[in-house]
């Protein structure tokens, strides 16, 4: 009896070892603002859907060891440059995920690319990452600056407002959403009649809008994010510009800056996301989760990116039983994921995730049930139409593989 004792005892701790050795270690990196203009939009938030992810797959279950780690970008080329180098040569990162600010954005993909690693990009905006400036190591999940250009610059002109104005963060993200929806308005019988470039992080636009107003556009386009979007938003105001009869569109807004805003300063603005809590059971069970997480906070359309390019991520990684770069980036291509928040997602071979995007309208402040009640959903842009068609990008991927 004791030496079968013994031989099962033995045999058990063999077998735990065994899977033990067994499991994959994978570490991933979640790169963003931390602390500033862009914070509300990733941010940490972006590590707490990371973190949900890992845990919702059962990571462990399934044969992978998962290590998150995180860091502040601040906004800077050289900064994420630098973070991104550490991590691949010293740090032992397998993949990057998020990084908003698109000059950013393009600076850790020529690193990722030099160090053959993998970059999930839910943040940055930049068109270019799936275009002139793709490479086989990138996945852009959420949205990007086509995507937005097509969805509310066609619609408002489409709508009839024909001329257009733009309000431009001075950077890779600004310009390249201002070009996306100008191209958008042009092709839907409008008329772009000027621009004007301000700094990254300003506090003053008082200048810029005296600029836009003076255009006499139907459409003043705040070719801008975060902060300087709420900001720009709140000084129109005091300058009674869609008092005037102008409209403000913001091409790039998130469901943080409308509650920031507020819907009575909001309310109106037609927007084009990814995702938004409500739209259904799965966004609001995974919202839910996320507020409870994370000081009730619901999730941004860029948080739940992270979260579902984590899952596919794991999720491909598990099924090769391997972490290899080429292996992984070739099943991600081969493989629709069910994405719970975006539904069904395909990753074309310039990179550029496909699913739905939607156009939503912020609610009067007597249409909303509740503080995180803030959208309307206007129209469903279907997957094959929500994206820069794959030839139009000038990827040079594609037609290689």
């Amino acid at each position: 009896m004791r030496r079968s004792t013994l031989l099962a005892t033995l045999a058990a701790g063999l077998l735990a070892g065994t899977a033990a050795q067994a499991q994959t270690a994978v570490k991933l990196g979640i790169l963003n603002d931390m602390s500033s203009l862009y914070a509300d939009i990733s941010g940490p938030g972006s590590v707490v859907a990371a973190r949900m992810a890992a845990e919702d797959f059962k990571a462990s279950e399934k044969g992978l060891k998962v290590d998150i780690v995180s860091a502040d970008h601040q906004n800077k080329p050289d900064v994420g440059s630098n973070i991104a180098r550490q991590w691949y040569d010293q740090d032992g990162v397998d993949a990057i995920f998020d990084v908003t600010t698109s000059s950013v954005a393009l600076a850790v993909s020529e690193i990722t690319r030099e160090k053959n690693k993998i970059f999930m990009i839910s943040g940055g905006g930049t068109s270019d990452l799936t275009g002139s400036k793709c490479t086989a190591n990138n996945v852009h999940w959420t949205y990007d600056t086509w995507a937005l250009a097509n969805g509310t610059g066609s619609a408002l002109t489409k709508q009839g407002k024909k001329t257009w104005f733009f309000l431009t963060a001075d950077y890779a993200f600004g310009a390249a959403l201002e070009r996306d929806t100008g191209e958008a308005v042009k092709k839907a019988g409008g008329t772009v009649l000027g621009s004007v470039k301000h700094p990254l992080a300003g506090a003053d636009f008082s200048s810029f809008l005296l600029q836009a107003q003076g255009s006499k556009a139907e459409v003043i386009g705040l070719a801008n994010a975060g902060s300087d979007t709420t900001n720009a938003i709140k000084q129109a105001a005091e300058f009674g510009i869609t008092q005037g009869g102008q409209s403000l569109a913001g091409l790039l807004i998130f469901s943080s800056d409308v509650k920031a805003l507020g819907l009575q300063a909001a309310q109106g603005l037609v927007l084009t996301e990814a995702f938004y809590w409500d739209q259904n059971d799965k966004t609001r069970d995974f919202s839910k989760r996320f507020a409870a997480k994370f000081d009730g906070k619901m999730p941004t359309s860029s948080q739940a990116g992270v979260y579902g390019s984590v899952l596919a991520y794991l999720e491909t990684v598990a099924a090769l039983k391997s972490k290899d770069t080429a292996a992984v980036m070739k099943k991600i291509k081969e493989t629709t994921f069910d994405d719970p928040l975006m539904g069904q997602v395909t990753v074309r071979a310039d990179g550029r995730a496909i699913h739905p995007m939607y156009l939503f309208e912020v609610k009067k402040p007597a249409e909303s049930k509740g503080p995180w009640d803030m959208y309307k959903t206007l129209a469903t842009i279907p997957a094959a139409e929500a994206f820069r068609p794959l030839a139009a990008g000038g990827c040079p991927l594609v037609g290689k593989s």
